[in-house]
């Protein structure tokens, strides 16, 4: 099947289901309401109840969850073939991941904005609270410290992305200032504000800025007295992280929504390029899938069952959405019936541009590819040379570089130029990676004051010691490993599966709250919920047995890192298992019990 002829099909069914399931999940099984009560107009104060218009919030919401994730994700899931991984995205995404989100924003909403933790103790159990706590703090922890490195590393390999990325920031305060303060129309508003970002790409070509190594010693970098203190990419995740504090800190309104709103226009764009792009080239009979429909003798690979489904986790389903939902989007949401759109449809939104990756890596890196020694190759002998093997996909940088050069390929055929295509996609993928560092760090402060206040520490649930405490975890385990910034890498192994493991979780806790209704309503969320639970605990086992494998095995390096692993990822299977049996009792001991929703709704 062609590409072109792939992506129409996909598109519309992503706008098919968002007009059917999503619209009988809203009518039928929330039964969502206009006339119903908001958090963000009951408990409105400026800096994180918010009442906000829609496709605002829409912007926000969906550049939060997005992040890299559905970008990295679909290029390595790849490596299994086209087919594979574009039929978990689109099936993954309408029937669980979708509803996932969906009843995450609607849970919180229904619960005056509290985490997705706060619900999980009231349908299921009080002890759910602290053991749901523990598994999303940990998995917060290990997301801001990697994105971190993410950024950091897009900074080295895209030099030119840096100025446009950082001028984001005084373009989304400016804009956030107009709107709110101003009152300006907010179509003239984004369209000053998108234009003025895109006039920042071009620049960054000119004025591509690259961070040194902080160097002791001889002023010369290039002496043999010269002793190097911090790599570049340690510089960049410190100064990353007080960025975090920052944006986390500050009201949403003033830098974290608009620099969301406006990195989703540069998504839009960034996405109907890339469309265009694959139409231009399928015109002039270029574009073919250089990649294999299957592909299950990948040298290295895992199997492709279980770990298809936790290596592609965004743009089909991920935990970390659920976090977005009931963090800061249940709080600024409006009207409850806007909730299909924000939930629903952002996760259709974030379909799409999976579905986009996979046609990048599969079709528009064959167009051109130039290897570390200059040679061009072009096809299935492209495709071949950079998925080689397990350990050739797998690299940060590989990740990026597939998507990057695909998208830049294919963009060419649009007339514009590769080098600025490239800029475009690099400073795309760093912003995105940005707002999902922004949202997760503030997210993490949500957590800690939750937990501390239930704690009673009150100290801690001051906002700005909350997101301190967010911003100190994350760098201790970022330079855990030296000063380079990258101890997120150790924890990463287990984060696929945790991850999962945490959407799991989100639709057991949905499909309590669904079971307070009476009625098979909660069997939207249960079916998902147990092919879920059965395909990621599965997979966290397989990766367990392997890490402990790792560490007894005297001739292979980082055993100590392995060890850990080992410890943690147990540690998880173990309190998500608790969890698990306290969800299981609680569903069948709800039965139809009545409605437990509070003054909210």
């Amino acid at each position: 099947m062609g590409t072109v002829a792939l992506m129409i099909i996909a598109f519309l069914g992503y706008l098919i289901a968002y007009h059917t399931y999503g619209r009988f999940l809203a009518r039928k099984i929330f039964q969502l309401r206009k006339d119903a009560q908001t958090p963000s107009r009951v408990h409105q104060d400026g800096i994180d109840f918010v009442p906000t218009r829609k496709g605002i919030i829409f912007g926000h919401h969906y550049t939060s969850i997005a992040g890299t994730g559905p970008i990295v994700g679909p290029a390595i899931g790849v490596i299994w073939g086209w087919l594979p991984a574009l039929i978990w995205v689109f099936f993954g995404s309408i029937v669980m991941g979708a509803v996932h989100d969906f009843g995450a924003v609607v849970i919180s909403m229904r619960n005056e904005g509290r985490s997705i933790s706060e619900c999980a103790a009231k349908y299921i159990g009080p002890r759910v609270r602290y053991i749901f706590f523990l598994i999303i703090f940990l998995l917060l922890v290990i997301i801001i410290a990697i994105f971190g490195v993410v950024i950091a590393a897009i900074f080295d390999m895209f030099p030119q992305s840096v100025f446009p990325v950082w001028m984001e920031i005084p373009i989304a305060v400016a804009l956030g200032w107009a709107i709110y303060n101003r009152k300006w129309n907010v179509t003239i508003g984004t369209a000053l504000a998108v234009t003025l970002m895109y006039v920042t790409v071009v620049l960054g070509h000119f004025i591509p800025l690259e961070m040194p190594d902080l160097i002791a010693g001889s002023e010369a970098s290039g002496s043999e007295s010269a002793n190097v203190i911090m790599p570049a990419t340690g510089l960049w995740v410190i100064i990353l992280l007080l960025y975090a504090f920052a944006a986390s800190s500050l009201p949403v309104t003033t830098l974290l929504q608009p620099r969301d709103y406006i990195n989703a226009w540069q998504l839009f764009i960034a996405m109907g390029l890339i469309v265009l792009g694959i139409l231009g080239t399928a015109a002039s009979g270029k574009l073919e899938l250089a990649a294999p429909a299957l592909n299950t003798a990948a040298a290295g690979a895992p199997p492709l069952v279980p770990f298809l489904f936790i290596t592609i986790a965004c743009g089909a389903i991920s935990g970390f959405h659920a976090l977005v939902a009931s963090g800061t989007t249940s709080k600024q949401v409006a009207n409850e019936t806007d909730a299909q759109f924000v939930g629903y449809g952002s996760m259709m939104m974030e379909a799409v541009l999976a579905t986009l990756v996979i046609i990048a890596v599969a079709a528009g890196i064959g167009l051109a590819y130039t290897t570390a020694d200059g040679t061009v190759l072009k096809g299935i002998a492209a495709w071949d040379h950079h998925y080689s093997s397990w350990v050739a996909s797998q690299g940060l940088g590989s990740k990026i570089t597939a998507v990057v050069v695909g998208s830049a390929n294919m963009i060419e055929a649009f007339h514009i130029p590769r080098h600025l295509g490239i800029i475009i996609m690099g400073v795309f993928i760093a912003s995105f990676a940005g707002t999902t560092l922004d949202s997760a760090t503030r997210i993490q402060r949500y957590v800690i004051t939750e937990l501390t206040s239930h704690a009673r520490m009150p100290f801690a649930t001051n906002r700005y010691m909350a997101t301190a405490l967010a911003v100190l975890t994350a760098a201790a385990l970022a330079f855990a490993t030296g000063a380079d910034g990258k101890g997120a890498l150790t924890l990463w192994p287990m984060f696929g599966a945790g991850n999962q493991l945490l959407a799991a979780l989100g639709l057991l806790v949905l499909s309590n709250y669904l079971r307070t209704k009476g009625g098979y309503k909660y069997l939207v969320s249960a079916i998902p919920c147990l092919f879920m639970l059965t395909i990621t605990i599965w997979a966290a086992l397989v990766n367990e047995r392997n890490f402990i494998a790792g560490a007894l095995d005297a001739s292979t390096a980082g055993g100590a890192s392995l060890w850990l692993l080992a410890v943690i990822n147990g540690a998880v299977i173990l309190l998500a298992g608790w969890m698990i049996v306290e969800g299981v009792v609680s569903l069948v001991r709800l039965g139809n019990t009545p409605q437990l929703e509070g003054a909210t709704g």
